[in-house]
């Protein structure tokens, strides 16, 4: 069953503590089968109006999808490097992901997620990112 939730994503690059991104968004939050999914409109303000963003969760495997005028699916894995395309707009680039660690402490209330890993963006020089997701149902 779909609940409603309030969904708050978190990213920031350790390198650089001034470079944080948060959106705190209105979503839906159920269970099917074994694995949880979270499932927002991404805002003006994210820079990617007109996407539908899903999180598919399970304990050992993170999926971000995004569908719209951005379009991408990166994977996470712990231990595992994931070569993902990320459409634009303005292009399409190779995105490279290697996920250091990966917490996945949920239930059907919500819960949260946290991800630490390694992003390079077509040959740039790579990023250790952290990503935050709390995700709270509304009753």
């Amino acid at each position: 069953m779909k609940k409603k939730a309030i969904i708050s994503v978190l990213s920031k690059q350790t390198e650089d503590t001034d470079d944080v991104i948060e959106v705190v968004t209105p979503g839906n939050f159920y269970k099917k089968d074994n694995t949880y999914y979270a499932i927002y409109k991404e805002t003006k303000i994210s820079g990617m109006e007109g996407t539908t963003t899903t999180l598919k969760i399970n304990e050992d495997k993170f999926s971000l999808i995004r569908s719209g005028s951005t379009t991408s699916k990166m994977e996470f894995h712990k231990g595992k490097e994931d070569i993902s395309m990320y459409d634009t707009p303005y292009g399409t680039l190779e995105l490279k992901t290697k996920t250091k660690k990966l917490v996945v402490n949920l239930d059907d209330d919500g819960g949260e997620i946290f991800i630490d890993y390694i992003m390079s963006i077509s040959g740039h020089k790579p990023q250790n990112t952290l990503l935050e997701i709390n995700i709270k149902t509304q009753q």
